[in-house]
This record gives C-alpha cells, sequence and structure tokens, in this order.
C-alpha cells in the first residue's frame, strides 16, 4: 500500500492529476486548468511533485502483478530530450507487443544497453532471443551477458521485426511530446516510469481481479 501521509489533498485527488497526467498528452498548466474545473484548486508545480514522487511507486506495485512475458523480444532504444539534451529511453517488447521493460539512459552504448539487459532480465528471466537493429552498443551489451552468466541469447538482426517495438516507441512519444520538455533526468525518468505504466495498463499487462477499466486497474494499485 502507497502512504499519502502529510499530504494537503486526499489521496484520490492526487491519484486524479497523476493518472491524467501518464494517460493523456497534457501539459501540467493544462492539468491545472482540468482539476479547478473540478473544484480543486492546485498549482502546476505541486502537480509535478505528485508525478515524481508517486509514478515510480505505482510502478514498483505494478510489477508485483505483471503478466509474464514472452521469451522472444524486440529491443530498441528512442531518443527523449531533457533540459535541451537528447537522453535515451531503451525499450523492449515481446513478440505479441507486451512491454518487457524500459530504462532511461544518459548514453546510447554499450554500458547502458547492458545495463537495461540486466534490468529486463532481472524482472522476467533470461528470454531465448532477442531482435535488435544493426546497433553495434546493443550487440555489444548482448554478447558480454552472454559472456558473463554463460548463456546462449540468440541475437537476430532482422529489421522487419523490430518494426513492432519501433511502433510502440510512438505511443510513449506522443505522451511526452505536449509535456514541454523535461527540466531533470529524475522528473524525466519518474514521469516516464508513469506513461509506460499507464501504456502497459492498457495492453492488459496488469493481473486484475476482475473485469476492471484501465483507471481503476491504475488506481487499485494504491491501496
Amino acid at each position: 500500500m502507497i502512504e499519502f501521509k502529510g499530504s494537503h489533498f486526499q489521496r484520490e485527488v492526487i491519484l486524479w492529476g497523476v493518472r491524467w497526467y501518464v494517460a493523456y498528452p497534457i501539459n501540467y498548466r493544462q492539468l491545472e486548468e482540468m482539476l479547478a474545473e473540478r473544484g480543486v484548486e492546485v498549482d502546476h508545480s505541486t502537480l509535478n511533485r505528485w508525478v515524481v514522487k508517486y509514478a515510480p511507486l505505482l510502478d514498483q506495485q505494478f510489477r508485483a502483478c505483471k503478466r509474464s512475458v514472452g521469451s522472444s523480444w524486440r529491443l530498441d532504444e528512442t531518443y527523449v530530450k531533457i533540459k535541451g539534451s537528447w537522453k535515451y529511453l531503451y525499450r523492449a517488447v515481446d513478440k505479441a507487443g507486451a512491454s518487457v521493460d524500459f530504462l532511461l539512459t544518459a548514453k546510447r552504448d554499450r554500458k547502458a544497453a547492458l545495463q537495461f539487459l540486466r534490468k529486463a532480465i532481472g524482472h522476467h528471466g533470461v528470454p531465448k532471443k532477442i531482435t535488435i537493429d544493426k546497433s553495434g552498443a546493443n550487440t555489444a551489451a548482448i554478447e558480454s551477458y552472454n559472456a558473463e552468466h554463460e548463456e546462449d541469447l540468440e541475437i537476430r538482426r532482422i529489421k522487419y521485426l523490430n518494426n513492432i517495438v519501433k511502433q510502440d516507441h510512438r505511443a510513449v512519444k506522443r505522451m511526452v511530446r505536449p509535456m514541454m520538455r523535461f527540466k531533470s533526468f529524475r522528473s524525466a525518468a519518474a514521469t516516464l516510469s508513469g506513461v509506460e505504466l499507464m501504456h502497459m495498463i492498457r495492453k492488459s499487462q496488469l493481473r486484475a481481479r476482475g473485469k476492471l477499466r484501465p483507471a481503476q486497474q491504475f488506481y487499485a494499485l494504491a491501496v
């Protein structure tokens, strides 16, 4: 259960603000106006603090109830601008399109790709094969993992098979575009964890009891 003690606002109001921001392509000032129309007076900077604080906590809760993914992964990275500089969002999906994992990194190299690979495998176990583009960094990362752990992860470079992860990037980028750029790496990582969380819920990746709508599934994570 996530604690909301010390806040001047009710838990339900905080969760509204967090979910609306990570679920729809809006910025904080627009969200401030939306809440004001519902009788909730809250500053956009407070909304930012809510997202940065609670989105990662909700993501942690989600991971304990996340459905398993397939053993054939598609791995790729996309660009996110933070304080005027491009950073890199590593992501992977399985062959059915279910999100495997994600990681925001400052660089796009073997070390970053290996960090992402370790995180994804730590949560889901070792896949049988990983499809990538011609990235030398991703190739080196998988080869390094194989050598370190005496694994035999198959590397495939079939461009059309990786289209599924490239298309999945678009859903995330569509959400990020109106956010008017991130001011810090920490806030970007926290916000993206919420965006990815809502994206996975919409893809029915939460083991939820009963037939709950995506919004209900999101709110249930805080209980």
